[in-house]
């Protein structure tokens, strides 16, 4: 096992390397460059001097380091990610770090919930359905969850707001940020109920798609796993249909879900684009999404490579869990 984690963590130094430069030349194919968009925001149309507007524009260039070549930019950026030193943002100055700090937290705080709420129902629907199979409940749970997987999360975002935004119906959650004006004068466990209320229909939001796919996910696993023989050899003992189906059976069908592992990592980091733009919360897919339209590339690099290495560190556990839940796999 120590064996292959070393190889394992040796294997991430080159993936990781191969994911900048990949990264690296998608920026640069990307059409504008951040100073000429830092002109045009700054003067709004007053330089009528094309002289003078290039000048502006070579300053710039040089003040970022754009000036460059671009092998010689991409090792800096290379440095860069292996020191962790991503340098201050392109729009406002301030350090990359500083800014993910800010809406990291609410990024997590978003995707913990989601991800909790994820496991605790889809698992048990997954193990009724697979222990029911070709019931009227299993058809109608296998019906209804494909219904909401199907469902486009911005669109089921927009039906919230209208609904139960106060768009055409009821006002009963807030669809803006994550707090209410005047909400850090509040005592503590209020702030927390203010905050949990405004979560409401983003979690949903977050939360409906991945229900879907691992309750299915684990009914088809765990009828797998439920028509291997030693399953019929514990029931040919005379255990019970619990013991049989939580010890014997559900922890090799966890083997496959257990590989989404690898994806929760990156995801609690990188947050939802969509679900947050669309409800202005502050956190890290917003972030990126600002990131791109203003060619801040700081920004972008730092959550690009973070998310890959944790994409990495994620895929590393889950074959390391792969192994504690069955002793078969011979990981050397």
């Amino acid at each position: 096992m120590r064996a292959y984690v070393l190889k394992r963590l040796l294997q991430i130094v080159p993936t990781l390397l191969g994911i900048t430069f990949i990264t690296f030349c998608i920026i640069q194919l990307a059409p504008g460059n951040p100073a000429v968009l830092k002109l045009q925001m700054a003067s709004q149309g007053e330089m009528a001097d094309t002289a003078y507007a290039q000048q502006v524009i070579e300053q710039t260039k040089k003040l970022y380091g754009l000036d460059k070549p671009l092998p010689v930019q991409y090792l800096l950026w290379v440095k860069r990610v292996f020191t962790f030193d991503f340098g201050s943002s392109f729009k406002d100055h301030r350090r990359v770090w500083d800014k993910i700090a800010e809406r990291l937290p609410i990024t997590i705080q978003i995707n913990v919930i989601s991800i909790f709420l994820v496991y605790l129902i889809a698992i048990p629907f997954g193990i009724y359905s697979a222990t029911h199979p070709e019931t009227l409940t299993d058809k109608a749970l296998t019906l209804f969850f494909f219904f909401l997987y199907s469902l486009p999360n911005f669109w089921v975002a927009v039906l919230l707001i209208m609904f139960l935004g106060g768009g055409e119906f009821w006002d009963l959650f807030p669809v803006y940020g994550i707090a209410s004006v005047g909400a850090h004068t509040w005592p503590w466990w209020q702030q927390l109920l203010d905050r949990l209320w405004h979560l409401v229909l983003p979690v949903t939001c977050l939360t409906y798609g991945g229900l879907a796919y691992l309750s299915r996910l684990t009914r088809a696993e765990l009828l797998e796993v439920i028509r291997e023989d030693y399953v019929r050899t514990a029931r040919a003992k005379g255990l019970s249909e619990r013991v049989v189906i939580f010890k014997h059976a559900f922890r090799n069908a966890l083997l496959p879900i257990v590989t989404l592992l690898a994806f929760l990592l990156p995801a609690m980091f990188g947050g939802s684009v969509i679900i947050e733009s669309i409800f202005s919360i502050p956190g890290m897919g917003q972030l990126g999404f600002e990131a791109v339209l203003s060619r801040d590339y700081p920004v972008i690099m730092a959550i690009t490579t973070l998310s890959a290495l944790l994409t990495l560190v994620g895929l590393l556990l889950s074959d390391i869990l792969y192994a504690v839940l069955d002793p078969r796999i011979q990981l050397e």
